[in-house]
């Protein structure tokens, strides 16, 4: 299998992988606040780097500016990022959360037009249409009716958390490229913790371990290994070798996954409205990152 193949391989795991950490954050959620779970979760990753981060060290010695990138990347996705995600989670639930992370694909389409990366074309606009318009038939009466503020700001939250993803997706690839994925997402990890440090310990009152049930420390743990530093791995690694809209494409399987544990797992309901809002999302993410163009034209592959 070459490299482009694992690849593919790589970013659709990933995806499959942040599924199941919306639902497992929703585990744990209720039991820490959103800072203290990133923070936590990241100490977690950063104990399975641990043993392989002189190997991921590069050979020659990084500029103070290069340290700097690394660092103001990793405290763009490894807390802003996950912060507005958690915080998001306290007032909605798995799936719908996750319908709300499936723009990444849209955001990232648009970040990289803003900045002349990608040119935006009409299919890419429909593709943005569609997308959006699946999340208001999604979140439908239950995030705009009356009375229902946790919800808009559980939506917010998430569209913020996911267009720093989108910003990290753009600008970041560069920098995993020069230096090697693994080794910029164990740094970018060890940043994000250093700048929660204070934070967390001003907050609680020290740095003491949380007090979780038995069921949040496994969720924890599990967000902080498979979720974390597996899942960023594979997503970071495949971002390297992909375009950023093909890397973040996979992400359509995310929802899918979240859609199903939640339901299996969390007694969550699923009703029509979010059917029908995920199927024009994953709609117009094919259509605007132009893979339902390219599926349509024989011998030639995803890329």
């Amino acid at each position: 299998m070459n490299r482009i193949a694992l690849a593919h391989a790589a970013a659709a795991a990933a995806a499959l992988s942040a599924g199941t950490a919306v639902v497992a954050t929703r585990f744990v959620i209720g039991e820490t606040d959103p800072l203290a779970l990133v923070f936590y979760r990241y100490v977690v990753s950063i104990v399975c780097f641990a043993p392989v981060m002189p190997m991921l060290w590069p050979k020659e010695r990084l500029s103070a500016s290069e340290y700097g990138k690394i660092a103001a990347f990793g405290i763009l996705f490894f807390v802003f990022f996950p912060w507005a995600f958690n915080a998001a989670l306290h007032f909605n639930p798995a799936a719908r959360g996750a319908v709300g992370l499936a723009t990444i694909p849209i955001q990232t389409l648009l970040v990289a037009a803003a900045f002349g990366r990608e040119r935006l074309t009409s299919s890419k606009m429909a593709g943005v249409a569609l997308a959006f318009c699946g999340i208001l038939i999604a979140f439908g009466t239950a995030a705009f009716g009356h009375g229902n503020t946790g919800s808009l700001k559980g939506d917010g939250l998430m569209l913020l958390g996911v267009f720093c993803a989108a910003v990290y997706s753009v600008f970041g690839r560069a920098t995993l490229m020069k230096h090697g994925a693994l080794f910029v997402t164990a740094l970018g990890m060890t940043f994000a913790v250093a700048a929660l440090l204070p934070v967390i310990a001003i907050g609680h009152g020290g740095l003491a371990l949380p007090t979780l049930t038995t069921k949040g420390w496994v969720a924890v743990i599990f967000l902080g290994s498979i979720g974390g530093a597996v899942q960023f791995s594979l997503f970071m690694w495949a971002l390297r070798w992909l375009p950023p809209t093909t890397t973040v494409l996979y992400l359509t399987l995310n929802p899918i996954a979240a859609m199903v544990l939640g339901i299996v797992v969390l007694g969550e309901q699923l009703t029509a409205e979010l059917v029908a809002g995920m199927v024009l999302v994953l709609a117009g993410i094919l259509i605007g990152s132009g893979a339902f163009a390219k599926l349509r034209k024989p011998g030639l592959e995803l890329s």
